[in-house]
């Protein structure tokens, strides 16, 4: 372990608190104009998945853990699990299916990966921040709707449901955003 102040503690990174580990699901510091700055940190526990939100003065220290971050390959969903597979020695891991979370439908077949690894336990993952995926459904453009701005409900290959731009029609491949589902643009191939 290695104590850090709390306003480095990045999402993904994994503390060490009352002898439990927690993976960081979201950390924000704020400096407010008068008074003591602070980071706010959300966090799971790692042992039971339970949530906690703690804040830190942005000077008070917090004990890391070290941990493994290595790339795999996503496989394939097996129940509750998704399997990965190690590029170099071609060792299966499976993931519960709470340590990637929201992160699930954005999975695709052989998407590398990131996997934080405590005592060859996955604790978090990090995948690519846009994906390719294709528009299966949306509605039609309605004529003299141009505006640049006009958007339209669309539903993705993944199942995910988002807003694209009027012009997007079923069948196009668009490029969205995996923390969000945010459309970013027409995919180029």
């Amino acid at each position: 372990m290695v104590s850090v102040i709390a306003s480095s503690v990045r999402k993904g990174n994994v503390l060490e608190k009352d002898g439990k580990l927690y993976v960081i699901l979201k950390a924000e510091s704020f400096h407010p104009g008068k008074g003591t700055p602070v980071t706010t940190i959300d966090m799971r526990r790692i042992s039971d998945g339970v949530k906690v939100s703690e804040r830190y003065k942005t000077t008070d220290s917090v004990e890391k853990a070290f941990i493994d971050e290595m790339t795999y390959n996503y496989l394939y969903q097996d129940g509750e699990h998704f399997v990965f597979m190690d590029p170099v020695h071609f060792e299966q891991l499976p993931v519960d299916a709470s340590v990637v979370g929201d992160m699930a439908p954005y999975l695709q077949e052989n998407m590398e990966v990131t996997l934080s690894l405590f005592n060859g336990t996955a604790v978090s993952i990090v995948i690519p921040q846009r994906v390719t995926l294709e528009v299966m459904e949306t509605e039609p453009a309605v004529k003299g709707q141009t505006a640049s701005g006009s958007f339209k409900p669309a539903l993705l290959s993944n199942g995910v449901r988002t807003m694209v731009p009027t012009h997007i029609v079923p069948g196009t491949r668009v490029v969205v955003m995996t923390e969000d589902g945010a459309y970013v643009e027409r995919a180029k191939d």
